[in-house]
């Protein structure tokens, strides 16, 4: 029989407003996850990061010599990230306009000035 100091797993009980839940209980379902699997990892997810962020970093002298000579040296540019820098920003591009084409500012206005004239 498994001592209690043996057990791997620990409930975790908190109270929550319903409308967190409700979006809680979205997003697991678009994970394809159950409300305690996706709380899980969010929650584990989310205390790593804490610990990563105050986490010293130990090199040798050596290596700390070799990270700085890296800092200080010239940049070097990443061919993958200047081909994406040409790029049209998806809402620059017309597609993403819905090819929906008002025409020239003018047109646009003379059209407006129209429509108001005949509702007079």
């Amino acid at each position: 029989m498994m001592s209690r100091a043996e057990r791997k797993e620990h409930p975790l009980s908190m109270r929550m407003p319903e409308t967190d839940i409700a979006i809680i209980d979205r997003a697991a379902a678009l994970r394809g996850r159950s409300r305690t699997d996706f709380v899980r990892d969010a929650a584990v997810r989310a205390a790593k990061d804490v610990l990563m962020e105050t986490a010293p970093i130990r090199m040798s002298p050596a290596g700390f010599k070799a990270f700085m000579a890296t800092l200080s040296g010239p940049a070097a540019p990443v061919p993958e990230m200047v081909e994406l820098f040409k790029r049209a920003a998806p809402w620059e591009s017309k597609a993403s306009l819905g090819d929906v084409d008002a025409g020239p500012p003018a047109a646009a206005a003379s059209k407006r000035k129209s429509r108001a004239g005949k509702r007079r």
